[in-house]
């Protein structure tokens, strides 16, 4: 039979486990878009407000359910409005498929209209991308953009798809009596992202490429020098970051540790992979790190990194960067080995697969020279901050009391800035997962649309957004998408009428010339902004009216509405 390449996409999509989509309709696309109507029973369109938003939902959806997230946008500029939500996810190594349509085969580099190159601007911030330009080769590229997605590091990829590819017909071999389309030929298979099984319909071209993506780069010589390295360090210490949550490896790094006895920092992105309440736990490290992970890092003789790509934010002169350590660094990508920071001993794998095998190596329990100077050390330099008699409500009270009324299943979402890091340093993190931002992009607006996308995969698990008053303007408009499919997620922003990370910096470095970082002069009242979008909305300036808020907000969210508090802050609170 003959088969439209709207539907082939829309059935591979459906053969490879898909569910959601997050997108905006465009010219390029509405006969995708015509066939998601007959399938809206099976699959969920989640309309956004602007397509950078689609991507972001897409991202928080992914980080927050181990399944990809799936993206749609018309071409020109809908396709590069999906560009900054790509690089986020490329960055933070999140599964994301962005699928955009484009100007027809024969009009493609004429300057038509809405004809932009898409391939071209994404290929630094995708795995890979592909411009489909046979309608025969559409359910190959779309089971292959799966595999590329999952396998090996995680990222984001691709699928461009002319208007005439789209519209096009092929001939698709029938499977039942009723002319149920199979997707070109293949084997049924899984493939497997954290603890999510997806199903995927191997071809023959597709079975070649996960073979390639499936060779293991280490062996038991690796494993021997990393044995060999532990067993001669007399103070070992563990660097985790987002790669110990991408491959679900949290359970044997606490092995690891517990058996070395080692203290756990953690990177931004590696919030949440080791129990912020373990007596090992160290907390954040880099730039706005823990006083006890900075001292703990200058005092081992052995660093242990996994999952960790030694970014500037924690290592800002790689050659100095604890000179008086060995590293022994641990990470599926061959590019992040000695990128930053030179390595003594480095392992190239799959965490789960890497740390077994060295965890079988070594006894159960290790001596070593820390004795209970980790512990000591987190008592000594407690940085515990007093809140109460202040002239404003401080920022950790809030994410602290928000924690314990929301609960420890609590999915938090933040954007970036100075509400980023607070979250990071208050939030008593337990369960890897469960905490959404932007890294390495650092993408202010990146908020709205991952609590969304997180809330939809999610439904039973309560989410939370800290957000600053900067960040928000960028992206308030998704409160419509909230309210329109009742995703119940607390939104609390912490208004300090500034760029506050920005503030702290011109305070520190350019001598308090706020040079057009002070938000003051102009709106808008987010409670009547909230109201607009039929948002209940809350402003609070103290601990008590922030209590009884708190409570009126989360009854909100049991009646399945969104609800926002907007704190006020003092404009020189500082991370």
């Amino acid at each position: 039979m003959k088969i439209k390449g709207a539907r082939i996409l829309i059935e591979t999509l459906l053969k490879n486990g898909v569910d959601t989509i997050f997108g905006y309709p465009g010219g390029a696309v509405l006969d995708i878009y015509d066939e998601l109507y007959n399938v809206k029973d099976r699959i969920r369109h989640i309309l956004v407000s602007h397509e950078q938003h689609a991507a972001h939902a897409a991202d928080g959806y992914a980080r927050s359910s181990g399944k990809p997230g799936i993206c749609l946008a018309t071409s020109g500029p809908g396709a590069t409005n999906l560009v900054t939500g790509i690089a986020t996810a490329f960055v933070d190594s999140v599964p994301l498929i962005a699928i955009t349509g484009n100007v027809s085969k024969n009009l493609l580099g004429k300057d038509s209209f809405q004809e932009v190159d898409i391939a071209g601007i994404t290929m630094p911030v995708v795995k890979h991308n592909w411009i489909v330009d046979d309608v025969n080769d559409l359910a190959e590229i779309v089971n292959e953009a799966f595999i590329v997605a999952l396998s090996g590091r995680p990222g984001p990829v691709l699928i461009d798809i002319p208007k005439d590819v789209i519209n096009g017909f092929c001939e698709i071999e029938t499977k039942t009596a009723d002319c149920e389309p199979s997707v070109r030929h293949g084997l049924n298979g899984l493939r497997t992202f954290g603890s999510t099984r997806i199903n995927i319909n191997y071809n023959n071209r597709s079975l070649r490429l996960l073979k390639r993506t499936k060779r293991e780069t280490f062996n038991e010589f690796d494993i021997d020098n990393a044995v060999k390295l532990i067993n001669e360090s007399k103070k070992p210490m563990i660097f985790a970051g987002g790669g110990v949550i991408r491959s679900c490896a949290s359970a044997d790094v606490l092995k690891l540790a517990e058996a070395l006895g080692s203290p756990v920092a953690l990177s931004l992105m590696g919030m949440g992979a080791f129990p912020s309440e373990h007596p090992l736990c160290t907390g954040l490290i880099g730039m706005h790190g823990t006083a006890v992970s900075r001292k703990l890092i200058q005092k081992c003789d052995l660093l242990i990194a996994i999952g960790a790509r030694f970014s500037d934010r924690v290592a800002s002169n790689g050659e100095k960067f604890v000179k008086n350590a060995r590293i022994l660094h641990i990470d599926i990508d061959p590019a992040e080995i000695n990128k930053n920071v030179r390595a003594d001993v480095f392992i190239i794998g799959d965490l789960i697969k890497v740390l077994g095998c060295i965890i079988k190596k070594l006894p159960d329990k290790i001596n070593n020279e820390w004795g209970s100077e980790v512990c000591f050390l987190k008592a000594k330099v407690s940085e515990r901050v007093i809140f109460s008699g202040r002239k404003a409500i401080h920022p950790g009270f809030i994410i602290q009391e928000t924690a314990k009324a929301l609960g420890e299943n609590t999915i938090v979402v933040t954007d970036v800035g100075q509400h980023q890091i607070w979250t990071a340093q208050y939030y008593p993190f337990k369960i890897p997962g469960k905490f959404l931002s932007s890294g390495g992009m650092g993408t202010m607006g990146y908020g709205m649309g991952a609590a969304s996308g997180a809330k939809i995969a999610n439904p039973d698990a309560p989410v939370v957004l800290f957000t600053g008053d900067g960040c928000f303007r960028m992206n308030s408009a998704e409160m419509a998408t909230m309210v329109k499919y009742k995703l119940p997620v607390l939104i609390v922003i912490f208004n300090n009428r500034t760029l506050g990370m920005l503030r702290q910096w011109q305070n520190n470095m350019y001598k308090s010339r706020y040079s057009e970082t002070d938000l003051d002069a102009y709106g808008p009242d987010f409670i009547k902004l909230a109201a607009a979008y039929d948002v209940s909305g809350y402003r609070v300036t103290d601990e008590k009216s922030f209590l009884e808020v708190l409570d009126s907000a989360v009854k909100q969210l049991a009646l399945g509405k969104p609800a926002l508090i907007e704190a006020v802050i003092d404009k020189d609170e500082r991370v």
